[in-house]
């Protein structure tokens, strides 16, 4: 196994997921730990793993919100990152489609627990993900495992579950990006945001989806180099 992992430095260790797309059997190792191929160029050439949160049904969204969501995926394509979504309908999809026309790299974090079931019972898409990683833990436990999965957060409308996602990633410090004027969840954050809270707000509010992902990723970036500065007082 060690010297796959040499060959392939875009490993990515899984514990308790099921990966199926691309692997036909992930390796179980010694340590009890499942490690599968994320492509070669993850490392090397893909930047930041960046989720798109957003409504699965858009009736209640602005005009125009699948050619906005699709031009929010090709700008994290076109930054050379990796684009997140819980693998359903609406906003994530939209995006997804976008990022997919641009060149990019999709990831789906789906509720079910294999592809039949997110075919069957929650009748999701698969046709437009690179990889998806079957949870096994219904909408809550797949919201949770996805945002704390990513580097950030981009917030296009939304409802519940968009709320949810945005609660996780603001209690864990996580970049967030938010979409105005979009509709649904995304005009309730500044409201929901402003008052006491723990810790440090790391949330950006834009109108424009370039400007929205290129100042995400300075923010990432930002937090990127903070950590760096902890890895060194480890050695």
């Amino acid at each position: 196994m060690k010297e796959v992992k040499k060959q392939l430095p875009g490993y990515v260790q899984l514990q308790r997921i099921r990966v199926t797309k691309f692997v036909k059997s992930a390796p179980l190792t010694e340590d009890g730990k499942f490690y599968f191929p994320f492509l070669v160029c993850y490392n090397k050439n893909m930047r930041y793993k960046i989720a798109v949160s957003g409504a699965a049904r858009v009736s209640h969204c602005c005009k125009g919100i699948e050619e906005i969501s699709k031009e929010v995926g090709r700008a994290i394509a076109r930054q050379k990152c990796v684009l997140i979504t819980g693998a359903t309908t609406g906003v994530p999809y939209f995006a997804a489609l976008g990022c997919k026309e641009a060149g990019g790299f999709n990831v789906g974090f789906s509720p079910a627990t294999s592809e039949a079931a997110h075919l069957k019972t929650y009748k999701l898409p698969v046709d437009v993900f690179d990889v998806m990683v079957y949870t096994g833990a219904d909408y809550v436990g797949r919201n949770v495992i996805m945002t704390k999965s990513v580097d950030g957060v981009v917030i296009i409308c939304g409802r519940m579950g968009t709320l949810h996602e945005f609660a996780t990633a603001f209690e864990i410090q996580k970049p967030i990006a938010v979409l105005e004027e979009t509709g649904g969840t995304a005009d309730k954050i500044k409201e929901i945001a402003t008052g006491p809270y723990r810790g440090v707000k790391k949330i950006i509010y834009e109108k424009n989806p370039k400007e929205l992902v290129k100042r995400l990723i300075e923010l990432i970036k930002k937090e990127k180099k903070e950590n760096s500065k902890l890895k060194g007082r480890l050695k």
